[in-house]
């Protein structure tokens, strides 16, 4: 249980206490290695997918393509900028922790991260 004084309380308001409940029976899972993003001037909107190469059956075609890459999305969360920005502070302490404990992440152009951005 957290302690919180509401944005507009004044400072020497007394603080209340605010008991915050959380539901996850309807909660599911879903992966992605892919994003891509969009913006309006009240939300910033996030769509997650899995990108994933699908070689030519055959070997090459006439064009010289042995595969595809295909990107499909599954989801889309929609934030506000004031959510988007906690959101982006916290992952990137948990990131940040993560390397204290393993090692730097590259992004180096690897298959992994084509279609992030």
């Amino acid at each position: 249980m957290a302690d919180q004084t509401p944005d507009n309380a004044p400072a020497n308001a007394p603080q209340q206490q605010v008991r915050l409940q959380m539901d996850e029976r309807e909660m599911t899972t879903s992966y992605a290695n892919a994003f891509r993003t969009n913006a309006t001037g009240d939300e910033v909107f996030v769509d997650f997918g899995v990108n994933m190469f699908a070689p030519n059956p055959g070997g090459q075609t006439d064009q010289g393509v042995a595969g595809q890459l295909m990107l499909k999305f599954n989801d889309r969360v929609i934030l506000n900028y004031k959510t988007a920005k906690r959101l982006a502070i916290t992952l990137g302490q948990v990131i940040n922790a993560h390397e204290q404990r393993h090692g730097e992440i590259k992004l180096d152009g690897a298959p992994d991260d084509q279609a992030g951005n």
